[in-house]
């Protein structure tokens, strides 16, 4: 909520015949916000962390989610009761005074909320409220939260509702990027139709908005380590093993001490309802069904309960910890995740502070900038949006004080260099996944395949005694098989299934599951294994060149 109108990020979609649009716009900033003050507060701050669209995890949830948000819900947002003393209706033209730092009013579903008390605390400074001061904020709000979480406001927050006379009549066009998204989204084939996750992607961005798509694509600037990610794999070549019987085999494994159908896992990524109104809840339906793990992010556009009503009974989840600059927020949230349900914690400590991330920043899809008359630095993009809450100043000394608080494994994602996987075991933790970001942050960092070989060279007891993963640029089963060569014990996906998930909901988070599956498979089978414990540093070698050619050189 409360993002300016060029934030405001519409897709349209189509479901039996009916055009339904469905703007998925999202105050990212706001979630920072209420993420990094979780902790008891007296009502007039819970009202202005519920408002401003943020989803806390931990204790600070305020409400229960019944029934998971649907594509095609019709359901509004359920105002809660109206005071006592509030007019029986508001005019369009009252609420329009209200446009200051002094009384900051806006408009959700017809009800007029007061969201003033927000503006003294919003990291991303007051701005990107007071934009939508004194108007109509419902675009902004309704899409990206569960139906019945205003009802849960205190009754003072809720000041009555706008006499609907008085309202603006609303233009029925839709803008250039809507009418783009519907012609791309009625062209979509099914699911099945994509046969590797690069077509995935190549519909994607067909259907995205462009701050999404800027969003959920931008890397460090010049791209370097983002395409060395994909590159470090393909400078390792098979040697494979025939006459085996491989008609039945098993890719069934371990990863963080967690059962999975297959050696891959879903790689913890912010704002999946960007792309998607269920958002994160179709990674987790997905992940279910298929019987892998997946990570939540600390940034998820879905809150806890969303996630978790709509999760299996034993379904494995491991929520993704950033550290917050206010350690007794953190403290409050790290306590809180064994009781909601995960299993794990996994630290990411390789994004101190966000990268330069350059496609964000150009599409100006998240404006902080001037209102009002005044000045200030105009869209920044959506990643330094909504990482006011991280501590840059987080260290190991801060791995024993988390490891006090919960019973949980602690996961250390992240690492970039042989001497901190070192570190990382001697400090406890229970595995590492070498990482850098997707190539997000510090550009020229290496790739994991990359760390994973100098492992393999310089310490190759870390790999058998100790839990390895590793993500960043697995597009195909082939790499993860190499990466098991190696000695990781499975690898991590984020952005194919953000593609999907923009492009067919669940089922193209499930067709990405089913791809690594066929791909994983049919290369155990020629690679002559039937186990993934089979999978050996003798069944790859080391070739220091590109290859000669192939028609997804570029990916």
């Amino acid at each position: 909520m409360f993002a300016s109108t060029r934030t405001c990020l519409r897709g349209v979609t189509r479901r039996n015949g009916a055009r339904l649009v469905s703007t998925s716009c999202h105050d990212a900033v706001a979630i920072a916000a209420v993420k990094a003050h979780a902790r008891p507060a007296p009502p007039t701050y819970l009202v202005a962390g519920i408002i401003t669209g943020g989803f806390l995890f931990g204790s600070f949830l305020s409400y229960q989610l019944a029934n998971p948000i649907a594509l095609d819900s019709r359901s509004s947002p359920q105002a809660p009761p109206r005071a006592k003393k509030a007019p029986k209706y508001i005019t369009y033209k009252e609420v329009q005074k209200h446009n200051t730092r002094e009384s900051c009013w806006v408009i959700i579903s017809g009800q007029v909320y007061d969201a003033t008390s927000v503006l003294r605390w919003h990291p991303a400074g007051p701005e990107v409220i007071l934009k939508l001061a004194g108007q109509d904020a419902t675009k902004q709000f309704v899409p990206i939260h569960p139906p019945n979480i205003l009802s849960h406001l205190p009754p003072s927050a809720h000041l009555g509702p706008v006499d609907p006379t008085t309202l603006p009549k609303q233009s029925p066009e839709d803008t250039e990027e809507e009418e783009r998204i519907a012609k791309s989204r009625g062209q979509l084939p099914e699911p099945g139709a994509a046969l590797n996750l690069q077509d995935i992607e190549d519909y994607a961005k067909t259907v995205l908005t462009k701050t999404a798509w800027a969003y959920y694509r931008s890397t460090g600037d010049d791209e370097y380590t983002y395409w060395e990610n994909f590159e470090s794999f393909k400078r390792f070549w098979f040697r494979p093993r025939v006459l085996h019987k491989i008609s039945t085999i098993s890719m069934s494994t371990n990863i963080f001490g967690l059962e999975s159908s297959l050696p891959i896992f879903i790689a913890p990524a912010a704002l999946a309802r960007l792309g998607h109104p269920d958002g994160e809840m179709n990674l987790t339906r997905a992940a279910g069904a298929e019987g892998i793990v997946q990570g939540i992010s600390n940034n998820a556009s879905c809150s806890v309960d969303e996630i978790m009503s709509v999760k299996r009974p034993n379904q494995n989840l491991i929520f993704q910890l950033y550290m917050n600059k206010d350690r007794n927020a953190s403290e409050k949230l790290i306590r809180g995740l064994e009781g909601q349900g995960f299993k794990a914690i996994m630290l990411t400590v390789d994004a101190a502070v966000p990268g330069n991330r350059e496609i964000d920043k150009r599409s100006k899809g998240f404006t902080v900038g001037p209102a009002h008359g005044k000045s200030g630095t105009e869209g920044q993009g959506v990643a330094l949006a909504i990482s006011g809450y991280q501590d840059p100043d987080v260290c190991w000394e801060d791995i024993p004080w988390i490891k006090s608080l919960t019973r949980l494994p602690l996961i250390i994602k992240g690492i970039q260099c042989v001497e901190d996987a070192e570190k990382a075991f001697q400090y406890g933790a229970h595995s590492i996944i070498l990482s850098n970001h997707g190539g997000r942050e510090l550009d020229f960092s290496p790739a994991p395949m990359t760390v994973l070989y100098e492992l393999h060279q310089e310490r190759p007891d870390l790999l058998r005694n100790h839990k390895v993963y590793i993500d960043g640029g697995v597009r195909r089963g082939t790499d993860v098989l190499k990466a098991l060569c190696l000695g990781a014990r499975g690898v991590g996906l984020g952005r194919p299934f953000l593609w999907a998930n923009a492009v067919w909901g669940e089922a193209g988070c499930r067709r990405v599951i089913e791809i690594m599956r066929e791909e994983i498979g049919t290369g155990m089978r020629l690679l002559g294994v039937t186990s993934v414990d089979q999978l050996r540093p003798e069944l790859v070698r080391y070739v220091d060149r590109a290859p000669a050619h192939g028609h997804r050189a570029r990916l």
